[in-house]
């Protein structure tokens, strides 16, 4: 964003030390390909508008984007832009020369464009396209696996009851109230390709046929999804029953492959392949923060964990040292 330069920039210039979030801000102020989301939601940012000038689309998608980042409310990222440097500079908001940043109600009204209209997944095949010109994203095989996303299990509000659309899933002998995040992930780069949101009660091999694109050759996954070639879906399927399904033992087995040094390998090499899938976790439950809904209902978590993890792949290109993006239009 064209951004003019005030005192306080010429001030804080001598700095010696650059934080780390303001590292993170501008690595991923280069790498979103801007121009591309900007068009992406033109065709409906300005439909129907009356009063006020709606604020650029530009503004507005960094400013959801840093609340996806640092887990903030509407309210806490509005109030986050005016006490951080590093948030305003990212915006490109100069408050000497009399700026303002986007107001909360602005911010929601935003993010119901984007539930309502699907753009989130359409933002993920964006930036997948991005990287896919660019040689980063590859193709023929990929790994899938899903987490569970914690949903508030209190009674204690206005309604007195939970997310009617949040159910209990059971792994191991832990139980789990909330959401499951289904990914598909490219075995080559380990960029996420495909996000399906579902309840936490829903099996991971029930959703393993959706995970899959229609060039991939060979899947990789954990013992969760045992018998996945067996599945009605997959068997009726002219692809996905050709697709090599690399599943796999379950732990009980593992352990019973005393003395079996070849089949201890074997299952070495599926683990160090799948590792790959687990990555994009750990940046959206651990660097983003994204590790309970903020939100109650499938929709409103869906659209949220789409987008993450699409900001997951920006930031693990940018980690592995991208080039820059080509320059964005001003908002």
């Amino acid at each position: 964003m064209d951004r003019q330069i005030t005192f306080a920039d010429i001030q804080n210039a001598s700095r010696k030390r650059v934080t780390k979030r303001e590292e993170f801000l501008r690595q991923m102020d280069k790498a979103i390909p801007w121009e591309a989301l900007v068009a992406l939601v033109k065709p409906y940012y300005f439909e129907g508008k009356r009063g006020r000038k709606p604020m650029g689309i530009e503004k507005m998608l960094r400013m959801y984007f840093l609340q996806l980042w640092f887990n903030l409310s509407d309210e806490g990222v509005e109030d986050a832009i005016y006490d951080s440097r590093a948030f305003s500079e990212f915006m490109g908001i100069s408050f000497g020369l009399g700026d303002q940043a986007p107001d909360a109600t602005t911010l929601l009204k935003f993010r119901r464009i984007i539930e309502s209209k699907g753009l989130a997944a359409q933002m993920l095949d964006c930036v997948n396209a991005v990287l896919e010109s660019k040689g980063v994203m590859m193709r023929g095989g990929s790994i899938v696996d899903a987490t569970f996303i914690e949903a508030p299990s209190s009674t204690k509000n206005a309604s007195k009851s939970r997310d009617p659309e949040a159910h209990q899933g059971k792994k191991g002998n832990n139980w789990h109230f909330g959401y499951k995040a289904h990914i598909g992930v490219d075995a080559g780069s380990g960029l996420v390709h495909t996000v399906k949101t579902t309840a936490a009660n829903i099996s991971d091999v029930t959703l393993a046929y959706d995970l899959v694109r229609k060039d991939d050759s060979f899947c990789y996954a954990d013992s969760g999804y045992t018998g996945v070639s067996k599945r009605p879906e997959v068997a009726s399927d002219e692809h996905l029953c050709e697709v090599t399904w690399v599943v796999a033992e379950k732990p009980s087995r593992i352990k019973g492959m005393q003395g079996l040094a070849i089949e201890h390998d074997i299952e070495s090499r599926k683990a160090s392949v799948r590792s790959k899938v687990e990555h994009p976790f750990l940046i959206v439950k651990r660097q983003f923060g994204y590790a309970k809904c903020r939100y109650k209902g499938i929709v409103k978590n869906a659209n949220a964990l789409t987008v993450l993890f699409t900001l997951a792949n920006v930031a693990m290109w940018a980690r592995a040292g991208c080039p820059e993006a080509p320059a964005a239009s001003p908002a």
